[in-house]
């Protein structure tokens, strides 16, 4: 039987993330603003969690109506099955997103979708679930429009950028998901050199490396949909062991990362070793205005510093020039992409960018800025 499913990833991201669910499975696929809406069964879903990359989480929709008051979405949510879902036992918690809606509270659509699932369970089982706004093992989704209510329940749990490997606390990390993504806008392939000169924690390297062996992003994690009373145990563990066995082990591949911290090599070393990728990414303490090329040519990615995270001001824009120096005389031959909050960064590199991807990076409007780096592009 087929369901229907929404997927919301980080805005610019969309066209890519559609690929990943078709790749899975998935039919009737539409792009929206934030996400992609697509169709299939449980087989798919099940997949989509398991093996996209892009994705931030997997809703199911499961309820749908128009409005005008907040009684009539407490109807829509005590009118749907949730106890052939789940049951009393499971924690829940509620989202509410808006578009454009009517109603003055958001937090009294919240504890309305809340008293009618409680109502529901009543009715069915003789008692409520709890809620818990930390760790729940349910999430309720509506997202409201100006005349429309839409539930859906989660079937991540976790967001899906959270691979499931305990990471080194940093400032400013970089979301698996939006790493993934680059990667995937920079056009580089597995076997292609990469090389990250910033590369802070080592989102980058670990994405590109999972990639390269072919290593699906949600082998170690758990998701929301294994606690599901209609869970098919058999059939996620056949997917499962499917994506273990096309997993592969090179002992070392064409990947690097540099920092001019000790610190954040330590840090990404110790990342490396969480997701089970020691010894496969070279790692090097160095600035990246004195780093040299490991290849004579590749792709360079990276989220360097910028104004909100590091740096502002005359310091990072006498540093830029600099850092466009060094790409001019070191990197002949390589694509380079920069992620970053600082829309006038390619004239302050010096170097014509030959793209500008817009990204959102959380609540930073970011461009990825392509810049194709050929001998004799140095200027005076």
């Amino acid at each position: 039987m087929s369901e229907t499913f929404f997927a919301p990833c980080p805005r610019g991201l969309e066209p890519l993330l559609a690929e990943e669910l078709r790749a899975c499975g998935a039919s009737h696929v539409e792009i929206s603003h934030g996400g992609v809406a697509s169709e299939g069964d449980w087989a798919y879903a099940y997949r989509a969690n398991l093996e996209s990359r892009i994705a931030t989480r997997l809703l199911w929709k499961v309820g749908f109506t128009r409005y005008r008051s907040e009684d009539e979405i407490h109807r829509l949510a005590s009118a749907v099955t949730w106890a052939r879902h789940f049951d009393t036992i499971n924690s829940i918690r509620i989202n509410v997103t808006a578009i454009k809606s009517p109603l003055k509270s958001l937090n009294f659509v919240t504890l309305r979708i809340k008293d009618g699932i409680c109502d529901h369970f009543r009715a069915i089982k003789g008692g409520r679930p709890d809620v818990d706004t930390h760790n729940p093992d349910m999430r309720i989704h509506a997202f409201l429009t100006e005349d429309t209510c839409t539930l859906y329940l989660d079937t991540s749990g976790e967001p899906l950028y959270k691979r499931g490997f305990k990471r080194a606390k940093v400032e400013a990390p970089l979301k698996e998901n939006l790493a993934a993504g680059i990667l995937k806008l920079s056009g580089w392939q597995p076997g292609q050199t990469l090389l990250d000169p910033m590369c802070g924690s080592g989102t980058f390297l670990i994405e590109a490396a999972q990639i390269a062996l072919d290593v699906a992003p949600g082998l170690g994690r758990s998701f929301a949909f294994e606690k599901f009373r209609h869970f098919d145990a058999e059939l996620w563990q056949s997917i499962r062991k499917a994506a273990l066995a096309r997993r592969r082990d090179d002992e070392m591949l064409p990947i690097f990362g540099a920092d001019i911290d000790p610190r954040q090599i330590s840090n990404a070393e110790a990342n490396l070793e969480a997701a089970g990728l020691t010894g496969k990414v070279e790692l090097l303490v160095c600035d990246v205005l004195d780093l040299d090329a490991p290849d004579d040519h590749g792709v360079l990615v990276s989220n360097p510093p910028y104004g909100v995270r590091l740096s502002s001001g005359d310091e990072l824009y006498e540093w830029y020039p600099k850092l466009g120096d060094a790409l001019k005389r070191g990197f002949a031959g390589w694509n380079s992409y920069f992620l970053t909050a600082d829309l006038e960064m390619a004239k302050r590199l010096g170097l014509k960018a030959s793209k500008r991807t817009p990204l959102m990076n959380g609540d930073l409007d970011c461009r990825v800025f392509e810049f194709k780096v050929v001998a004799g592009s140095n200027r005076p």
